[in-house]
């Protein structure tokens, strides 16, 4: 048995070269023909769909409503700047972690380390 199995694997590594020899065509002993097609296809567009613009930053500060829990940004902040619990009558002193910081007329308070919101009194800072 086993000198069967070596005959055959002998015999296939034989042939390996055989086959993988190019084929000869009727035009010639070392001359081959290709042939190729060429299909012709129509590419047509599809419309480009027109996506809303995002709104400016001066437009977005115009409707900026803050909520608590979400990530404060003073990048869309109106007149952003720190401001002092005890210049007004309405902010109470900011747990540890927290400041106050005016967004146009209200005062946010946001945590200093993750930037989330705790509250939102609007219109204290108006003038």
């Amino acid at each position: 048995m086993k000198k069967f199995v070596l005959a055959a694997v002998a015999a296939s590594l034989l042939a390996t070269p055989a086959m993988a020899a190019p084929q000869r065509s009727d035009h010639g002993p070392h001359r081959t023909v290709e042939r190729s097609t060429v299909v012709k296809k129509q590419v047509t567009r599809t419309p480009q769909r027109h996506y809303q613009q995002q709104p400016s930053r001066q437009q977005y500060q115009n409707v900026r409503n803050w909520q608590r829990g979400e990530r404060f940004d003073s990048r869309y902040a109106r007149n952003y700047r720190q401001i002092d619990y005890r210049g007004s009558s309405r902010l109470y002193a900011p747990p540890r972690g927290y400041q106050w910081v005016q967004s146009g007329n209200d005062a946010v308070l946001v945590a200093l380390t993750s930037g989330l919101i705790g509250a939102v009194i609007g219109g204290v800072l108006a003038n």
